[in-house]
């Protein structure tokens, strides 16, 4: 087995690739980042710039022909995840693929399986796993802090996406159940221990942001596992002021709240405003609530280097393609659910869907 830090290119060069650079940065004791790909004209080369790293290319492919680059970290658009982790996989290269892990069904089914027979790790980018606040709260949940866990909550929520691809479902494949729902998702999946999941109901609506979107930017699920537990996720892409990002867990023996930015924030009141807060929040005049060590306290910088560890064998990874998978089954019943108005029993095989907020539109059925 190779030794030394793990070399890593990243395909994409805007706000999520940023993070991924950053992040490797903060924690740079096992991986490195030597490449960026990204078609689009200067991104590329002032991502580069600003992280120092060496080699810039504008079509992905030509970087996986890089022979010292050993994991790749995917920020493309959704719609484009399946083609790039089996170019990756076919490459021999580890894949880092960011949520959610593709559009269909049969796309994740594809990329398991091409990984597999590569002999690669698919690993899913899911940094909630990796949060330090949330870590600690499923720390003492195993430590029957709270004794049986029966509700867990998780939201997020803030006025929409960075990016202009995220509006369009096409690219997307939803709205915000797709987005975020997903964190939500896989968190209380996570949390639990990874039960399987027996129903998903849903209730979602375009409330705001009609005028760029047919996609969801108001949902609220709720999933019930065969432990008896219920997880409870909502989020919005409607929310002003700023993300807002939380959890609360309950038991016949205890309780507890997360809130990831109010405890690591600075009330702060401005009359003229200044730079940056936190993300998402489009202005600091008024109240505002600065967070410092951002990417640290979202668990980046720990997943990261979580799996460049999992390429050495120093670990097994946490956050797989398995993972997406039960995370993107469950996004699909939960379009369909609020399609139909009804609960969606698991397993949940829709048929004739070319993306998952097609459930909520009424086209395709269940096998």
């Amino acid at each position: 087995m190779a030794t030394g830090r793990v070399k890593v290119g990243i395909i994409g060069s805007q706000f999520e690739a940023d993070i991924h650079a950053a992040s490797f940065q903060i924690m740079p004791e096992e991986a490195e980042v030597v490449a960026v790909a990204s078609p689009t004209a200067g991104h590329a080369q002032e991502l580069a710039t600003r992280y120092r790293i060496p080699r810039v290319f504008s079509d992905y492919r030509e970087m996986l022909k890089e022979s010292d680059i050993e994991m790749v970290t995917i920020t493309a658009p959704n719609s484009l995840h399946k083609q790039m982790t089996c170019d990756i996989a076919r490459a021999g290269k580890h894949v880092v693929c960011e949520k959610p892990l593709c559009m269909t069904l049969e796309e994740a089914d594809e990329m398991i399986d091409v990984c597999r027979q590569q002999g690669v790790l698919l690993m899913y980018a899911e940094e909630l796993f990796f949060t330090p606040k949330y870590v600690k709260a499923k720390e003492m949940a195993d430590q029957g802090a709270f004794g049986k866990v029966h509700l867990i909550k998780q939201s997020e929520k803030h006025f929409g996406p960075h990016a202009a691809w995220f509006w369009d479902v096409e690219r997307s494949g939803g709205g915000v159940w797709m987005d975020m729902g997903c964190h939500g998702i896989a968190f209380c999946y996570w949390f639990l221990g990874r039960p399987k999941v027996e129903s998903v109901y849903c209730q979602m609506g375009t409330y705001v942001h009609k005028d760029k979107t047919i996609g969801d930017d108001e949902t609220i699920g709720i999933i019930e596992f065969a432990n008896g537990a219920v997880g409870m996720v909502e989020n919005s892409w409607a929310k002003r002021g700023g993300m807002d990002d939380r959890i609360e867990v309950y038991g016949d023996q205890g309780v507890s709240y997360g809130n990831l930015h109010m405890g690591n924030a600075l009330p702060t009141y401005s009359e003229r405003g200044y730079g940056y807060a936190v993300e998402k929040a489009p202005s600091t005049s008024g109240w505002s609530y600065p967070v410092f060590d951002e990417l640290w306290n979202y668990g980046f910088p720990h997943e990261m280097r979580h799996f460049a560890r999992c390429v050495r064998g120093k670990e097994t990874s946490q956050a797989t393609g398995e993972d997406g998978r039960v995370v993107l089954e469950i996004i699909c019943a939960g379009y369909a659910s609020a399609g139909q108005g009804s609960k969606i029993a698991l397993p949940y095989r829709p048929a004739g869907l070319r993306k998952p907020i097609d459930g909520w539109r009424g086209v395709g059925q269940a096998k």
